[in-house]
């Protein structure tokens, strides 16, 4: 809960505003609608630790040069009892502050005395939040689109749920619709070939032709024979789906459970249908006059619907037009309700009936055309759709080996599925590759992935704690611990490689409110590295071993704070801390 970084913003902004205040009360300044300006960390700390550009933004309400203002600041800048020990005059008139030793004493102390906690904040307390994320459809093995949304779902949820909110994780389970149709039709016509031959029984156009889809009809006639053949088409399909489904969704849960992803809910989409939500949400939408119909069909009147939410963003219609916005059927002709409808209800749940304050979720790329529509929806429904539903698109995949685009498991000779994945790589290291950067497509090296060296990243971030570890034991057995935040003497550890771990320290809590706020959970893979690096210079640099008791433990006591925040770190992203490697 205590951001330094923050309370040293928040402080050197004060300080500023005071100043101007005792500037006016002598008659220096005079009396302005001067506003606090925003405090930064500058691009070069040589610079100073934080700068203001409050001279500049008050130059023009002042009627005064921005350098003057700034020196009329400083001279009636009082320091005393502040984090900072000086301050000065930099370019055009920024104001830059230098942090004292108390600051990076009270860093020490706030991961000393929040512990597991530090980093955590209250931001979103209050906020009831729901991450979807993966949602496959059951028909068919996971594939690595999926295991990319299930890292970035998973840890978007724990980030969020750092800063305070009330998150869920959820799964929507496609269990019916025109993929469950085929899923069907699939099956049963391998279960057929089985028992009359292949070129007895043709196969669907658009089947499913994977080997899955054999692997289920033969494991249904093992166990229950030729006794669907002939049962009526409507029966044998029906059995054979649900028979596919009991053995492809526990598969999925373990696959995810083996990925350290556990979810809050299993969302079905058949319960949507079958207690007639959909049905009453298509109702709705007609009540509100946003459909029609045409040519046996009901529509959503979609391109209505978005050219006035375009409008109301400020855009003209000569650019609306060239948009060509089109309609959606919610429901066709033979009386059978579309996806979209379904989505439509399912996220009117999530809202409506299950009241979440924001739903986030977590798709690929070519979904891209789905949002907006979505999200008009919604909002034609009255739940703001706009404003309180998230995308988080994300790009493809690439697998890579030894430079090469790799497309199928060298174990099954098929494409590459998560459980593939994990059988080829730890799953630590997949959690870490594919928590990048949502918007940007990622190529994943199999090779590095496994790699036990500095270059592999998460191997860099792991190494560093179990040495750290390592570091305690040792220094423990020889009668050195590590010294209380209080009781170091910041003279001992006030070199340039101390206090650059200190600061990378207390830029955690930052990284995980930046995390939450941009959806984007990289953010703590590339402060671990950071923070890794930081420890691995100050341990070269900086001798702990055979120094006197109060050096020893006072960069012992920097040693474990590390320890403890690149072990909060990992857990964020789900991935182990380890103690010996």
């Amino acid at each position: 809960m205590i951001h330094m970084i923050q309370k040293a913003k928040d402080q050197a902004a004060g300080l500023a505003m005071s100043a101007y205040r005792a500037a006016v009360a002598d008659g220096s300044l005079p009396q302005a609608d001067v506003r606090e300006a925003p405090v930064e960390i500058p691009k070069d700390t040589k610079n100073g630790d934080f700068t203001t550009t409050f001279a500049l933004a008050a130059s023009k309400a002042l009627k005064l040069p921005p350098r003057n203002i700034a020196q009329l600041l400083l001279e009636h800048m009082d320091l005393s009892g502040s984090y900072f020990e000086s301050a000065e005059i930099a370019g055009p008139g920024f104001l830059n502050f230098r942090l004292g030793s108390g600051w990076f004493r009270d860093v020490l102390a706030a991961v000393e005395s929040e512990g597991a906690d530090y980093g955590t904040s209250d931001e979103l307390k209050g906020q009831k939040i729901m991450v979807e994320f993966v949602s496959a459809n059951p028909t068919g093995p996971m594939h690595m689109g999926n295991a990319r949304g299930g890292v970035l779902g998973d840890t978007l949820a724990a980030v969020l749920s750092a800063c305070g909110a009330e998150v869920s994780r959820e799964f929507y389970v496609n269990d019916a619709g025109h993929q469950i149709d085929k899923f069907a039709q699939s099956i049963e016509a391998r279960y057929l070939q089985l028992i009359r031959g292949e070129d007895a029984v043709s196969f669907p156009e658009d089947g499913y032709q994977g080997e899955d889809i054999r692997d289920l009809a033969a494991a249904y006639r093992e166990a229950h024979g030729d006794t669907l053949a002939d049962a009526d088409a409507d029966t044998r399909r029906d059995t054979l789906a649900q028979f596919g489904l009991s053995v492809n969704l526990p598969k999925m849960k373990r696959d995810l459970q083996r990925y350290k992803i556990e979810y809050n809910t299993w969302f079905y989409e058949s319960t949507l249908h079958e207690s007639g939500y959909v049905a009453e949400t298509v109702d709705k939408l007609t009540e509100a006059g946003f459909t029609y119909e045409k040519d046996g069909a009901l529509w959503l009147k979609t391109a209505e619907i978005l050219a006035d939410n375009l409008r109301k963003a400020g855009k003209k219609e000569a650019d609306i037009e060239k948009l060509d916005l089109k309609d959606d059927v919610l429901r066709r002709a033979n009386g059978f309700y579309t996806y979209f409808a379904a989505d439509i209800a399912y996220h009117r749940n999530k809202f409506a009936v299950r009241g979440f304050d924001r739903v986030i979720n977590v798709w690929g790329a070519d979904h891209h055309g789905h949002v907006a529509r979505l999200k008009g929806a919604l909002d034609a429904l009255g739940l703001n759709g706009s404003e309180r539903l998230d995308i988080v698109l994300m790009q493809l995949v690439k697998l890579l080996r030894d430079g090469e685009a790799v497309r199928m498991s060298k174990r099954t000779g098929k494409a590459i599925s998560l459980s593939d994945l994990l059988d080829e790589v730890p799953v630590d290291a997949a959690r870490w590759f594919f928590n990048a950067k949502p918007d940007t497509q990622m190529e994943f090296d199999l090779g590095l992935a496994v790699r036990e060296d500095s270059e592999n990243p998460v191997y860099y971030v792991e190494y560093a704690h179990a040495r750290i570890c390592s570091l305690l034991r040792t220094l423990e057995a020889e009668g050195v611990t590590a010294s209380s935040a209080a009781g170091i003497d910041m003279a001992l550890v006030g070199g340039e490689t101390e206090l650059a771990l200190i600061k990378q320290l207390a830029q955690f809590c930052e990284e995980v409110r930046l995390a939450a706020r941009d959806y984007d959970p990289s953010h703590i893979n590339r402060y671990l590295q950071e923070l890794a690096g930081c420890f691995h210079r100050f341990y070269t640099v900086c001798r702990i071993k055979g120094e006197d008791a109060a050096l020893a433990g006072a960069r012992l006591k920097l040693a474990d704070c590390t320890r403890a925040v690149l072990r909060g770190g990992l857990k964020l992203i789900g991935v182990d801390a380890p103690e010996k490697m």
